[in-house]
């Protein structure tokens, strides 16, 4: 989880190779989905439901799976936390990035996100912090092997 621009998306896909996991990215499937992207909160609900039928046929298939979405707000979360619990162990890591990096990234053309610097602004004000604990990483444009160094062992030691 994270805010546009974050690194989240490149992480969570390297991670999903370091896990061996299948890998599920909101933006890839919104564009699947959504021929016209309008971003509104009905779109959103749309992608995060249909992310949550996949994460579901997942669980009980008993596979692994690294999910790549903003998870900006609570009641989204909980919605897979709910349907995770007493089926399977379910992990967020929340991937953050200074602003100036963030600025950086989101002047570059990236093949599945829509998001530019307005976005990213309107996501961090509707930005709901995770209260449980969880691992938070810092992303740079040097350290991948750190962040999933960090993660690797946080799961690790929470199975």
């Amino acid at each position: 989880m994270g805010l546009p621009g974050s690194g989240k998306s490149f992480f969570a896909a390297q991670l999903a190779v370091k896990l061996k996991a299948y890998y599920i990215n909101s933006d890839q499937e919104r564009k699947k989905l959504l021929a016209i992207r309008t971003y509104t909160e009905k779109e959103k609900a749309f992608v995060y439901d249909a992310l949550l039928e996949k994460m579901k046929v997942f669980i009980k298939e008993d596979k692994n799976l690294v999910l790549d979405a903003t998870f900006y707000k609570h009641e989204i979360r909980q919605q897979f936390t709910d349907e995770a619990k007493g089926k399977t162990s379910l992990f967020f890591i929340e991937v953050k990035a200074s602003e100036a990096i963030v600025r950086e990234r989101l002047k570059k053309i990236r093949p599945d996100s829509d998001a530019d610097i307005e976005v990213y602004k309107k996501i961090k004000k509707q930005w709901e912090p995770l209260e449980e604990k969880h691992l938070m990483v810092r992303s740079r444009n040097d350290n991948i092997k750190e962040m999933l160094t960090k993660a690797l062992i946080h799961l690790q030691l929470k199975k």
